[in-house]
């Protein structure tokens, strides 16, 4: 056993790089869809749905991501479905991200000033137009920086899909480590891995931010 980094190994650690940007990819557009819809019955006017969502929210906030792929690849085949480690790791992934993207996006929604909300209730349009005219495309631009940092912690929690078995860039890096016994050069390359794929979601969040804040800055300004 044991042995020398080649190109061979690179390329088994870029294979599993390429898997984590697909199951980020599988949570932003699943959680994203799941979470717009829990946002919207955030703010629903009926209360029980508010309620409603707001627990489920709240209990899938309260569970760390790692007990949710446990119950997804271990417990599901107890109900008789037998899930395979992607179809685990990028549904607890997409249950995950939907509970905060969906807080997140609540917040961007109820952030839109209340005069805009009085002003499309006073041209009596109903609330799916108020929504899609008037409150959505101010909330979308709200949002965005926020939305682009969290993609940083779900690339970040894809490394979680090694306890299943899911072949990712940290498993990729665990299974090499296994063979060659190279842990420091291994895991830092692993770590510049993760930096490559983050380092510009997180710039992008920071130049979002900026633009947004640039408007308020004029304003404020004598």
């Amino acid at each position: 056993m044991g042995g020398s980094l080649g190109p061979q190994h690179l390329q088994f650690l870029a294979q599993g790089a390429a898997w984590t940007l697909a199951l980020s990819l599988v949570a932003l557009l699943g959680g994203g869809l799941l979470g717009f819809a829990l946002a919207l019955c955030r703010v629903s006017p009926l209360r029980a749905v508010r309620v409603g969502t707001g627990v489920l929210v709240q209990l899938v906030q309260g569970t760390p991501l790692l007990v949710l792929m446990f119950l997804a690849f271990f417990g599901m085949p107890a109900l008789g479905w037998r899930l395979t480690p992607f179809q685990a790791a990028g549904g607890a992934l997409v249950i995950y991200t939907a509970a905060y993207l969906g807080e997140i996006w609540r917040g961007c929604i109820e952030a839109v000033p209340r005069p805009q909300w009085e002003a499309a209730e006073g041209l009596a349009l109903s609330r799916l137009q108020r929504m899609r005219h008037v409150v959505l495309p101010q909330a979308v631009r709200i949002a965005a920086p926020p939305t682009v940092g969290f993609l940083v912690q779900i690339v970040k929690n894809t490394s979680l899909a090694s306890v299943v078995g899911f072949v990712e860039l940290m498993r990729a890096g665990q299974v090499l480590n296994n063979t060659l016994f190279q842990p420091f050069a291994i895991y830092a390359i692993i770590a510049l891995g993760y930096f490559a794929m983050c380092y510009p979601l997180s710039l992008w969040s920071r130049r979002l931010e900026a633009r947004r804040a640039a408007p308020a800055r004029l304003a404020a300004a004598p």
